[in-house]
């Protein structure tokens, strides 16, 4: 009677969406939202409910459910936030990345229905990892929701960055959810639990060893030569910014806040943000406008750094042969960057590689221009072009010391190895522009301001980061903040940004991880399949 009454207490659990929608919640709360909240080590365990529900599941249907459930509340969790700028696009969103992140579950399904579920468990760690590499090679990714990017504000445990990159943080936590999982279910012998106790102790001491090690060495290191950089946070609402606002009356904002920044800290470089000049001041008709920011540079003597809106002339039968075919027109337009300095001479562009599927580009419409139909634009433009080239901008301070710097352009500080490609180029810190007034007050700036973190482990590069609206700030190559300002408050923040010459090794090799995980993956599932038939 015990016996019967007990099943009858687990029995709705097992059965039901209980297990998976609690992995959903854990998963979901576990990424950065604002600042004063921390609930990242519950992704450390989030997976194991998830995971003791399909154990005993032989069906693909009821499996997929299950898993689709998980991810979709997840999904749902880190990223309602994108409804805000647009809504059809951030339910596509959330339906979309749910879907991409039940793919290495799919392949868990498969090998445990040819191996069993414990040989499956070996083989996730390695699949989720691969995974997420393969699926942010392609223009359809979104990438925000990469599993290691939840251990992003934890920064004594994700150090090991410079070595792994994000991809080391994703497998050991998929990694340690598998061990938390073989000591939940108590089917292993009383030896076996001490060695996976003994594993997950090991897999959290060793992290902290190693930030030990790094956060000393980077107190003792006090040579790096530095440059003075301020940043301009205009706080002008993103759609008064396009439609609203006058030319001028933009210019008129920049300039006041830059004029404050030059007076009263002499920076030798300033950054305005994200598209902050939304015209395209090169062109002809512009004239006047640019001539005037040519003459304010004199009078600063400082180099600036801007987003702005470029457009340009598509040579025929030329590499940017599909700007064409996809708008009808001679011009291509880039969401992109200029660097212009005070001596004048050539202006530095840099055009942004990575878009945001269909907010600024429909993926692969070069292929199928008719799909520009489907462009849920933020920003008053249809569609962005794609740039082609890792753009490394050069100026020189006042003493004379010259300065290579990246810029990246708000969604690409999501990717690790396009940031990883700006300095091998030879970037000595990385700078950031951004707008993230689409959010409003959510946790979305946050979030995306928490994942520039990474970055800078990754590639041991200091990054200044400057939001139209906020999050604007200063990392340091440990991803630790030491200069912020409140958001959605008109402002300027000045710092000193150390230069690094030196490359990890992540950096030189930003790939290595995911693809030995995708080898390993590939042979499991080869000697699952061969073992299969031997018997």
């Amino acid at each position: 009677m015990n016996g019967r009454g007990s099943g009858l207490v687990l029995r709705p659990f097992s059965g039901t969406f209980f297990l998976p929608l609690l992995s959903g919640v854990l998963l979901g709360v576990s990424f950065p939202t604002w600042p004063s909240v921390h609930f990242e080590p519950l992704a450390w365990v989030a997976l194991v409910p998830l995971l003791l529900s399909l154990e005993n599941e032989e069906r693909f249907g009821p499996f997929f459910r299950k898993s689709w459930a998980a991810m979709l509340l997840f999904c749902l969790i880190s990223l309602w936030w994108v409804c805000l700028a647009t809504f059809v696009g951030g339910v596509l969103t959330v339906l979309m990345q749910s879907l991409f992140s039940t793919v290495p579950l799919v392949a868990f399904y498969y090998l445990k229905k040819r191996a069993g579920f414990r040989a499956a468990l070996f083989f996730l760690p390695f699949a989720w990892t691969g995974w997420e590499w393969a699926y942010m090679q392609q223009d359809m990714s979104l990438g925000w929701l990469t599993f290691g990017n939840s251990q992003a504000n934890l920064l004594w445990m994700v150090q090991y960055a410079d070595l792994t990159g994000v991809w080391g943080i994703t497998f050991w936590l998929v990694a340690f959810n598998v061990l938390a999982l073989l000591l939940v279910r108590g089917k292993e012998s009383f030896r076996a639990q001490v060695g996976i106790a003994a594993l997950m102790i090991i897999m959290v001491a060793a992290p902290l060893f190693y930030a030990r090690q790094i956060f000393r060495n980077t107190a003792l290191d006090t040579t790096a030569p530095e440059v003075r950089v301020a940043l301009v946070q205009p706080n002008i609402d993103p759609h008064e910014k396009w439609t609203g606002l006058s030319p001028e009356e933009t210019l008129v904002k920049l300039y006041s806040l830059t004029n404050q920044a030059v007076n009263e800290d002499h920076p030798e470089l300033v950054i305005w943000p994200e598209t902050a000049i939304p015209f395209f001041i090169r062109l002809p008709e512009y004239k006047p406008y640019m001539n005037s920011l040519w003459r304010k540079l004199e009078r600063w003597n400082t180099n600036l750094l801007t987003g702005v809106a470029h457009e340009e002339p598509v040579a025929p039968k030329s590499a940017s042969g599909e700007a064409v075919a996809a708008s009808g027109m001679a011009y291509a337009d880039y969401n992109a960057s200029m660097l212009l300095r005070p001596t004048g001479g050539e202006v530095q562009m840099y055009r942004k590689m990575r878009l945001v599927p269909f907010g600024e580009r429909v993926p692969y419409l070069e292929y199928l221009p008719w799909l520009e139909k489907l462009s849920f634009s933020m920003s008053g433009i249809s569609s962005w072009q794609k740039g082609r080239e890792a753009t490394i901008m050069r100026f020189t301070t006042r003493n004379g010391r010259p300065v290579r710097v990246a810029n990246i352009i708000c969604y690409e500080s999501i990717f690790p190895g396009l940031v990883s490609k700006f300095v091998r180029g030879g970037a000595q810190f990385l700078t950031l522009v951004t707008n993230d007034g689409w959010y409003g007050t959510s946790y979305g700036p946050w979030q995306h301001a928490a994942i520039g973190r990474l970055r800078c482990i990754e590639n041991r590069r200091a990054l200044a980061r400057c939001a139209n609206t906020g999050v604007t700030l200063f990392y340091d190559t440990c991803g630790r903040s030491y200069a912020e300002m409140p958001w959605w408050q008109q402002s300027v923040l000045t710092a000193e940004v150390p230069l690094e010459n030196d490359i990890t090794f992540y950096t030189a090799h930003p790939d290595a991880v995911p693809q030995a995980c995708l080898a390993i993956a590939g042979v499991l599932v080869v000697a699952a399949v061969a073992r299969k038939k031997r018997g």
